[in-house]
C-alpha cells in the first residue's frame, strides 16, 4: 500500500507535542514508563530529555523534528509493518522516520524488551 502525498503532507504538518501524550498514554497503559518512552525516542532521533521537552514547549511539528533529530545509524533495522505500511518500503523520508518512531514505540507497548527496541544497543 503506498501512502498519499496527502498523507505525508498530513504527517509532515501534525505537531509532535500533540502526539506525544497518546504515545505516554500507550506505554503507560501497557506498563512501561515516561523513561523508557524516551530512551527509545532519544536513541531514535539523538534528543536528550530536556530536548524533547523543548521540542514540545516550541510546538514544533513533525517535519521540524525530523529535521533536528540526528537519525540512529541503526534506523534501518527498524522493519515491520505500522498503520498498514511496510517502514523499510516507505518512499518518503519524513513519513518513513515518523513509522520508525510509532513502530519502537509500539514494540516498546508491546512489552518486547529493551535491548531489542534498540536494535542491540544500550543506550544513544
Amino acid at each position: 500500500m503506498k501512502t498519499t502525498d496527502k498523507h505525508n503532507e498530513r504527517i509532515a504538518k501534525m505537531v509532535f507535542g500533540s502526539v506525544y501524550p497518546m504515545y505516554v498514554q500507550k506505554v503507560e497503559a501497557k506498563g512501561r514508563t515516561i523513561e523508557e518512552l524516551d530512551q527509545v525516542i532519544t536513541w531514535l532521533t539523538g534528543f536528550d530529555k530536556k530536548k524533547i521537552q523543548e521540542l514540545i514547549d516550541q510546538k514544533v511539528t513533525f517535519e521540524e523534528f525530523f529535521d533536528q533529530a540526528k537519525l540512529n545509524p541503526n534506523a534501518h533495522l527498524i522493519t515491520g509493518v505500522i498503520c498498514g505500511d511496510r517502514v523499510e518500503e516507505i518512499e518518503n523520508p519524513l513519513t518513513q522516520k515518523a513509522r520508525y518512531l510509532d513502530k519502537i514505540i509500539d514494540e516498546l507497548a508491546k512489552g518486547k524488551k529493551m535491548e531489542k527496541i534498540l536494535r542491540g544497543s544500550t543506550s544513544q
